[in-house]
């Protein structure tokens, strides 16, 4: 989770679409598609296993968009382990 979050605010797509599960992976993302956000701060507020190949983070990230103004993204987000290697499913997300 944290890597996806350092990958995002310094813009990494390539990093962002390898640590991305291939059933939701989209089919592309460039840099442009990563601009125009300012990311500030990442919270970790609770990890859970499902069990040994799914789980879960929930966090608190806050950012600044075009507007200048600071927003706070709360995700629930769903990994799954493949090969020794934790891939992003999806997450439901609510920003504030």
């Amino acid at each position: 989770m944290r890597s996806r979050y350092s990958a995002y605010a310094l813009q990494l797509p390539d990093y962002l679409l390898a640590s991305w599960n291939i059933s939701t992976r989209p089919s592309h993302l460039s840099q442009a598609d990563l601009q125009g956000i300012k990311w500030l701060s990442l919270l970790i507020l609770e990890t859970k296993a499902q069990d040994d190949q799914h789980a879960s983070v929930m966090f608190k990230a806050r950012f600044k968009c075009s507007q200048n103004k600071t927003q706070t993204l709360n995700e629930n987000s769903s990994f799954v382990l493949e090969n020794g290697q934790w891939f992003y499913v999806d997450g439901d997300i609510l920003i504030n």
